[in-house]
């Protein structure tokens, strides 16, 4: 099912829903449509453009910033699904300092591996295990979680909603 962006008032990201529930908060007058999909809603007295991304008319605060989860879903987008040390399609979760030797379980220590790869590094650091990084692994940017929340399928009207600022 298609899906829409909610904006708060002040036109920061704050979730990623159906367009049904979407519709129902412009129905409701608790959101305006600033981007329509193209497509078109039709109720027996209603005809209604499909929103692809809302605004509420109030705004809604936000105890704490939003981040991405750190979980094999979010890390697998982030990597795009490919092994960090040859490219292949990965299949594990693989730490680079291993845990084992006092390596943590945050963004900047966590990549996609392939299951030779994992298994070839082992308990040891890529430098020890002759494997290298084709790059290091980072923190998702600021609104990364709706990548993760939408399953990857961002609409493009999105992008200029979601930029860092």
């Amino acid at each position: 099912m298609a899906r829409a962006l909610v904006l708060n008032a002040s036109y920061e990201p704050l979730s990623v829903v159906t367009t049904r529930r979407a519709i129902v908060l412009v129905m409701r007058d608790r959101a305006e449509v600033i981007e329509s999909n193209g497509m078109v809603w039709h109720s027996e007295r209603i005809t209604m453009s499909s929103p692809s991304v809302v605004r509420l008319h109030n705004y809604v605060k936000v105890p704490r910033a939003r981040r991405v989860p750190l979980n094999r879903r979010a890390i697998f987008l982030r990597d795009g699904h490919a092994c960090q040390y040859c490219s292949r399609p990965a299949e594990n979760v693989d730490h680079v300092v291993p845990r084992s030797q006092g390596g943590e379980h945050v963004w900047e220590n966590v990549v996609a591996s392939c299951r030779r790869c994992n298994s070839k590094k082992g308990g040891r650091t890529p430098k020890e295990a002759g494997l290298k990084l084709g790059r290091s692994p980072r923190a998702p940017r600021r609104n990364s979680w709706v990548l993760v929340q939408s399953g990857a399928n961002v609409d493009p009207v999105w992008e200029r909603y979601l930029a860092v600022s």
